[in-house]
């Protein structure tokens, strides 16, 4: 029940507002002195104050004043029998809510009352949610601790003191927005709006709208003037995912907003100066897209000021069984069921998994089980038969039943991954051992260990003998 401080230096209006507010199901306080009323604003925790203005000891603007220093959030409307256009400019300057007039009406009084009641209301949401979206983003939330992820928890923090633009690649479901959110937490713009769109989701026509916005009769079902996301997103940061598939008209219109910091909506044709920070995604590579025309290279450039990408889940394999614990604890808690655990033959297979869909498959399959499995503890069972087995591991099975050498089974095993390796990053060796997690030295004994110092075919031809190797090994 919201609480309701009515002040007045009449005895009559304090009783009648009071059985007319208690009867609305509020709780109700009334004081007829200002040293009782400023005991109550100190002392409960009211969600809204009518005061008259003129009174003997203080006046109502003195009892504003008092509010607004104290508990700013509080709605106050004022009351008086003296109602002047001077008085009522003077108290919304001073930040009263609203300002009526005796005699009043009570049910617009209490109209009144109601609007302020939800405008508090959607002050501490307001706020509620930008707690807890701060304490999401933060990097102690961010789980993972492999030198990959670790290093791009860095380079957010450094790249969060700027305002420059940045530009974040990865496969999808590796977290890119979940990095743009934290950028935008930690840096100056952190009170300012995060505002999100999906450029690969929307067909042209509609995305150059939701970018820019648009003019009423500027097409069929414009009926109204529209803001567009860069001015929903004033003073805050606009996260443009799936950059990439933009049309090349939308990312003409879009290079222009962000060399001159305007934009003009569909329709219209006055320019609106705009100040928002630009955090740009996508999943394809760049700079094949701009081979292929569907990226323009000035577009690239202007938004690759800061650029990273955010490493697989396959690549981050030590992440793995703290992301599953991470997920499993948050979901036992969201659907209020009691602490789950994993058993280690579960951790196991999530180890061997590839996970072609990142993190977010990681999340999905944890939400999965959680919401399905009755037991605490949580066993193969209750994983899906695509994840137990694999192709890989039935092909294992038969080679067993059959009999096969074992070291030199796990020797072809390593000269093939060495060769992706190679193909992957070009035979450049510092890469090539980051994508095998060894150190240089390692990776040049095995290279001379497998006679693959004369790998350098093109990449086709590589992949293709590469290719072949494991279709014989297979075959064995």
């Amino acid at each position: 029940m919201e609480k309701i401080l009515i002040i007045d230096d009449e005895k009559s209006i304090l009783d009648l507002l009071s059985v007319v507010f208690k009867k609305e199901g509020y709780t109700v306080f009334t004081s007829i002195s200002a040293g009782k009323a400023l005991e109550l604003i100190d002392k409960e925790d009211l969600d809204l104050v009518l005061t008259d203005i003129k009174m003997p000891q203080m006046s109502g603007m003195e009892i504003l004043g008092h509010v607004q220093e104290s508990q700013p959030d509080i709605p106050v409307i004022m009351i008086t029998a003296y109602g002047t256009i001077k008085q009522a400019v003077q108290a919304f300057k001073q930040g009263a809510f609203d300002y009526v007039v005796k005699p009043f009406d009570m049910g617009e009084l209490k109209l009144i009352v109601a609007q302020g009641l939800e405008k508090r209301q959607l002050k501490q949401e307001n706020t509620l949610l930008k707690r807890e979206f701060k304490e999401k983003y933060t990097f102690s939330n961010m789980v993972g601790k492999s030198k990959s992820i670790s290093d791009i928890y860095t380079l957010i923090e450094k790249v969060s003191a700027s305002d420059s633009t940045v530009l974040i690649t990865g496969e999808s479901g590796t977290g890119k927005e979940v990095a743009a959110r934290a950028i935008h937490v930690h840096s100056r713009r952190r009170d300012k709006p995060f505002v999100s769109i999906n450029c690969g989701a929307l067909p042209e026509g509609l995305l150059e709208s939701e970018l820019f916005g648009h003019m009423k009769g500027s097409f069929t079902g414009a009926i109204i003037n529209k803001k567009g996301m860069f001015e929903m997103a004033a003073n805050g940061t606009l996260f443009l995912d799936e950059v990439g598939e933009m049309s090349p008209m939308t990312q003409v219109k879009l290079l222009r907003s962000l060399q001159d910091h305007r934009i003009r909506r569909v329709g219209g044709t006055e320019e609106i100066a705009v100040d928002v920070r630009i955090i740009a995604a996508t999943n394809q590579d760049p700079k094949k897209g701009i081979e292929e025309g569907r990226l323009r290279e000035d577009l690239f450039y202007r938004l690759n000021v800061i650029s990273f990408t955010m490493p697989p889940l396959r690549l981050r394999k030590g992440d793995v069984p703290l992301l599953a614990n991470h997920f499993l604890a948050e979901f036992c808690a969201k659907q209020g069921k009691k602490q789950k655990r994993f058993a280690p033959e579960v951790i196991n297979v999530f180890e061997a998994y590839p996970w072609p869909g990142n993190v977010r498959e990681l999340e999905n399959m944890v939400e999965r089980i959680v919401t399905i499995e009755d037991r605490e503890t949580i066993t193969n069972k209750s994983l899906p038969d695509e994840m137990l087995t694999p192709q890989a591991f039935t092909e294992v099975g038969q080679q067993i039943e059959t009999g096969f050498d074992l070291n030199m089974t796990l020797d072809d095993i390593a000269k093939s991954y060495v060769k992706q390796a190679l193909i992957m990053s070009d035979s450049r060796l510092k890469e090539t051992a980051a994508l095998l997690s060894v150190n240089y030295r390692s990776l040049r004994y095995l290279i001379d260990k497998f006679d693959l110092k004369d790998f350098k075919k093109n990449g086709q031809n590589r992949q293709d003998e590469a290719n072949r190797q494991l279709g014989s090994m297979r075959e064995s």
